[in-house]
């Protein structure tokens, strides 16, 4: 009888072998309306089913995803045996309904008094694994030694039930107690280790695995791929690749995120492109790995535009997916595409995740938008440290000091403790200010956890001292610092950079390149900044050159600013135009600005009318752009012009906002504007600055015309 005729048969006319055949054939081609018919049929039948064939009905309906008719056949079964109890536990097991499968378990050894079997210690210990049951895992596991019934199928199951667990000294006694240690045994200890971070071990148990004559499979290979990716190990990665290749290893879509997530981490953006383009319809997460890696590499346009393309595929963005491109919309200040990214996160109930509303949170402090920011923190159904961390950052990032402290204090209250992140985001507060004092008692939190030898907090560390002019502390904590990333090496370049140490900054990016770290577009403006400090224009030259040329680093509109400087400060004004207008894109306000800082320098007032009417069109509501033309206008005894930007400024009412300047004496905050001397007048300020005032006039000194504000803008 054919699947695809009529389901009507007389009673009795088939044999319980004929139909537990029938229901196979309905369970392998997904046929699951033609198995309802047959369990139908077998309701209406005189004669009862014997367990046989409804433990084929259970299979089917379980591996076709109703559950609910699983359960409910199953409690209405005259009779269960150790198959019906196991193809119910396994099934919940792979299903990811692992309490289920353990409650399972207990009901049909204490219930119905059915003892287990491989197959059953399997699929409970695969429950245990998912959920990181520990205690009832390790019963299992003296239950089986009791029992005397281990076999390599079992073995197998628990190494990976100790791996998930993080117990990798358990899964090692485990795989050492196995005599002859199979491919799954072997794959099973490396993608442990790998999961785990202890990405080393889990190399160096592969190696020994290739000398115990065990071949690479897609498993082995996407663990020690991840591996070799965690590590940054590109030529061993591409080795591997060569041998999977020669293994005959099939290019599916496991691989190929594989390959792709490597290749992104190692920083081969387009290698990782290439990877991803190996197959015809690549998976959701090969996108989502490849997004992820533009984000990671700074190709946050890329990522945006990769993501829009996965979209015009139909495919359903995951929520991992959704995490990573808000990343990119933060970072390019996306805030329309970022909103309507967080209404689609809605729509899809991403918002039941905490690292989703996590990456929603950090878009909107990264925006600005801080309010928005707060919000989304406080209509979270669960937080944790990433959250409060995030929401720091965002404020300290901000300037909003004072808030930032009341939400650490805040998390401590609600028993989170500070990390890392916290830690960095505070120090760098503490540069931001800075606040040595602050920051010095900072250091001591992070050293009694041990995080000062945390590249991430020690970078911070690096950071804060050298803004705030502790150069020689930056400087100590650099060196013992046991592993340095690129952030430690341009805190120091820029601290040397910005205290005008031209040579130590210089020499420090030569170290770094002598250690093999790659420079980045940051690194490039520490270096064109010390050679700023000192007007080395030809110094400066050879290293944007080498940027663009050597490191293939789009040159930023700071570069350009920096290199404007440079030719300022060497009073070459029209090379500063001429350099500026070798680039075909638009400048922006900060290239305009700092060409005229150099025009007012070097009185070059038709170039700094120029510069400045640049400004005015890109930003029409620059309160300085219009003080600086007006003193151009009236230096230039261009009368009616100066009254026409006084006017504008009327009519805009504009003002320029008031300059503020503040030191830290004895853990206090001393904030000092124009107008508000007598907030100083008890600590005696006044009279030093009047005193150091009169010293300049009496040494010769002539305010510049130029450079004076109007009075009252």
């Amino acid at each position: 009888m054919g699947l695809n005729s009529t389901l009507s048969f007389p009673q009795n006319a088939l044999l319980p072998l004929s139909l537990s055949r029938l229901i196979r054939l309905c369970t392998k081609t997904n046929s699951i309306s033609k198995g309802k018919a047959i369990h139908a049929q077998l309701i209406t039948s005189v004669s009862k089913p014997d367990v046989q064939t409804i433990n084929h009905l259970l299979t089917m309906y379980l591996k076709l995803g109703h559950t609910d008719y699983a359960q409910k056949l199953f409690e209405q079964m005259p009779e269960r045996n150790l198959i019906t109890w196991t193809t119910l536990i396994s099934s919940y097991s792979q299903m990811g309904l692992s309490e289920m499968a353990l409650n399972c378990l207990r009901s049909m050894v204490l219930d119905d008094g059915i003892s287990p079997n491989n197959y059953t210690y399997v699929g409970a210990i695969s429950a245990c694994a998912n959920m990181r049951a520990m205690r009832t895992g390790k019963e299992i596991h003296g239950k089986l030694y009791r029992t005397e019934i281990v076999n390599s199928f079992v073995n197998n199951c628990l190494v990976n039930f100790y791996g998930k667990c993080g117990l990798l000294k358990s899964a090692r006694l485990v795989f050492d107690g196995i005599l002859e240690p199979n491919t799954i045994s072997w794959v099973s200890l490396i993608a442990c280790h790998c999961q785990c971070g202890e990405n080393d071990e889990g190399m160096r148990i592969f190696l020994r695995s290739l000398r115990m004559g065990v071949k690479v499979n897609e498993f082995s290979y996407g663990s020690v791929l991840g591996a070799c990716a965690a590590l940054e190990m590109l030529e061993v990665g591409m080795q591997l690749q060569c041998l999977a290749v020669k293994c005959g290893i099939v290019i599916d879509q496991y691989v190929v995120t594989g390959l792709v997530n490597f290749y992104a981490k190692c920083g081969e953006l387009e290698l990782a492109c290439k990877a991803f383009k190996e197959t015809d319809e690549p998976h959701l997460t090969a996108w989502t790995a490849l997004v992820g890696g533009c984000v990671q590499l700074g190709k946050d346009r890329q990522a945006i535009d990769l993501f829009r393309q996965l979209l015009s595929t139909g495919l359903k963005p995951s929520e991992q997916t959704l995490a990573s491109v808000l990343g990119a919309f933060a970072n390019e200040k996306e805030v329309i595409g970022g909103t309507q990214l967080h209404g689609l996160i809605i729509k899809l109930g991403f918002d039941a995740f905490t690292f989703v509303c996590n990456a929603v949170l950090d878009f909107y402090a990264k925006s600005g938008h801080l309010e928005d920011s707060l919000k989304t923190f406080r209509e979270m159904d669960a937080r944790d440290i990433v959250s409060w961390n995030a929401l720091i950052a965002g404020h300290v990032n901000s300037d909003q000091y004072e808030e930032a402290i009341r939400f650490i204090q805040n998390m401590s209250s609600e028993g989170f403790h500070p990390n890392l992140y916290t830690y960095s985001s505070l120090l760098g507060m503490c540069g931001d200010l800075p606040a040595t004092e602050w920051g010095k008692q900072t250091h001591c939190c992070v050293i009694k956890p041990g995080f000062d030898s945390n590249v991430v907090v020690g970078s911070a560390l690096v950071d804060m001292y050298a803004k705030c002019g502790r150069l020689d502390d930056a400087k100590k904590v650099f060196n013992i610092l046991p592993n340095k990333n690129l952030v430690s090496w341009n805190s120091m370049i820029a601290g040397y950079a910005q205290h005008g140490l031209w040579m130590e900054a210089l020499e420090i990016y030569d170290i770094m390149l002598k250690n093999g770290v790659k420079p980045n577009d940051i690194t490039f403006i520490g270096v064109l900044s010390s050679c700023g400090h000192v007007g080395h224009l030809e110094e400066g030259m050879h290293h944007f050159n080498s940027m663009v040329e050597d490191f293939k680093i789009i040159p930023k509109t700071d570069h350009i600013a920096c290199m404007v400087s440079l030719f300022a400060r060497k009073g070459q004004m029209r090379g500063a135009y001429d350099f500026i207008s070798r680039f075909s894109g638009q400048p922006d306000k900060v290239v305009w600005r700092s060409l005229l800082s150099g025009c007012i320098t070097n009185k070059d007032l038709e170039l700094g009318k120029y510069a400045a009417e640049k400004i005015l069109s890109i930003d029409p509501d620059d309160t300085s752009a219009y003080i600086t033309l007006s003193n151009i206008y009236a230096d230039s005894k261009m009368w009616n012009e100066t009254s026409q930007m006084r006017k504008l400024m009327k009519e805009k009412a504009l003002k320029k906002e008031m300059g503020y300047s503040w030191i830290e004496l004895h853990n206090t905050i001393y904030l000092f504007s124009a107008g508000h001397d007598m907030l100083v007048l008890r600590n005696g300020v006044v009279e030093v600055l009047s005193g150091l005032t009169a010293q300049l006039f009496d040494a010769g000194y002539v305010p510049d015309a130029l450079v004076l504000l109007v009075d009252g803008y």
